[in-house]
């Protein structure tokens, strides 16, 4: 076990570079820009890259090329930075390319307030590029939870084929924590089987929808593109063949939710109030169920890690023994909006929020809650 006293933004590129990273194309842009320092100081002392490129559009596609000649490849932002990689993000979605994207949020929207906090990228993150495409969206609430969260962004990009978003806020980014790691995490190996070079399928429809995924310049012939295409990556306008590459894309995902979904939860006997937060508004909220307690009012806890996809069945099943379900985050109600469909019936949901660059504080969450109760 290690011991360090490090910066949210450091633990992400020390755990990216465990999990194997070896390549990173960025544009410095508040709150994440030690993540591309700290990538220009540490990439070329181990054999690796690092590329500032010209804009944040060119930093996501100098990922994906990356990516595809067998680098494991990262990128860093945060809002508008963001919101200019969701094109291409959207190709690396259907051409199943393997990338970790790094945006530490920051309080929007447009250029908004670059240094202050926000978790208003939570829809975006879901459904920031066009049409219905496979993502997995991790969102830690401390430091620690940083740098391990990072390694299973990576291990889930090269086991399902997919970008993985890693999404932090400022307060996450730029807090120092004393945190202990552990020696041992466990790091996927890539998924180069090394099939017969003339009967490879990058796009093989396969029973867990995620295929094998074989980098260029290893004598392998396939196609890449961002039309719709066959099992050898070939486009074509077969509405059947669409049809089975959008089923195997989205289920790949959505068959392995068990896989993906990591949470934390704080579940009493004899409470009737859940209170739901993730990211640095978790922290807070930790708190304020304590001065809750004090109040005489029992209240549990749930924090889900993996935002997208939301881990549905576990929630529904969990919701239906609570009065009260708050959802506390620093947007408008971006979460809400999902909890607020999944437990329709079940019980009163009541979001708590700010966006205007504050932090949520235990007690501005406390004397809402009471507020209601």
């Amino acid at each position: 076990m290690t011991v360090k006293l490090m910066q949210g933004n450091e633990a992400v590129v020390d755990a990216a570079i465990k999990a194997g990273l070896n390549f990173f194309a960025g544009y410095p842009i508040t709150p994440s820009t030690e993540i591309a320092e700290l990538c220009s100081e540490k990439l070329p002392l181990i054999g690796g890259k690092f590329v500032q490129m010209e804009d944040e559009l060119s930093s996501m596609a100098a990922v994906i090329g990356a990516s595809l000649a067998g680098a494991k490849a990262m990128t860093a932002t945060s809002g508008p930075g963001f919101s200019l990689k969701q094109e291409n993000i959207g190709f690396a979605s259907i051409a199943e390319i393997p990338c970790v994207i790094v945006d530490v949020q920051r309080c929007g929207p447009s250029t908004g307030m670059p240094t202050m906090p926000s978790q208003g990228d939570v829809m975006q993150s879901r459904w920031g590029t066009h049409g219905d495409h496979p993502i997995i969206v991790m969102s830690p609430s401390s430091v620690k939870e940083a740098y391990e969260i990072t390694i299973k962004a990576f291990n889930f990009a090269y086991k399902y084929r997919t970008p993985v978003i890693l999404l932090l806020d400022e307060v996450i980014g730029h807090v120092r924590e004393r945190i202990e790691i552990e020696d041992d995490l466990n790091i996927t190996n890539d998924r180069f089987d090394f099939p017969d070079k003339d009967e490879y399928m990058p796009y093989k429809n396969v029973l867990d929808g995620a295929t094998q995924f074989i980098p260029f310049g290893l004598g392998y012939k396939y196609h890449v593109t961002g039309l719709a295409h066959d099992e050898k990556g070939y486009p074509t306008n077969s509405t059947d063949v669409n049809e089975k590459l959008m089923r195997r894309l989205l289920g790949k995902i959505e068959n392995n939710r068990d896989d993906i979904c990591v949470y934390d939860e704080e579940i009493r006997k004899d409470s009737d109030v859940l209170i739901v937060s993730y990211g640095s508004s978790a922290r807070a909220c930790k708190e304020s169920i304590k001065m809750l307690g004090e109040a005489g009012i029992n209240a549990s806890f749930f924090k889900p890690i993996t935002i997208w996809p939301f881990p549905e069945a576990h929630f529904k099943e969990i919701s239906k023994k609570f009065k009260y379900i708050f959802v506390v985050e620093m947007n408008n109600g971006q979460l809400y909006l999902e909890i607020d469909r999944l437990v329709k019936g079940f019980g009163k949901v009541i979001k708590i929020n700010k966006f205007n660059g504050e932090y949520l504080t235990p007690q501005y969450i406390f004397e809402n809650v009471k507020k209601v109760l």
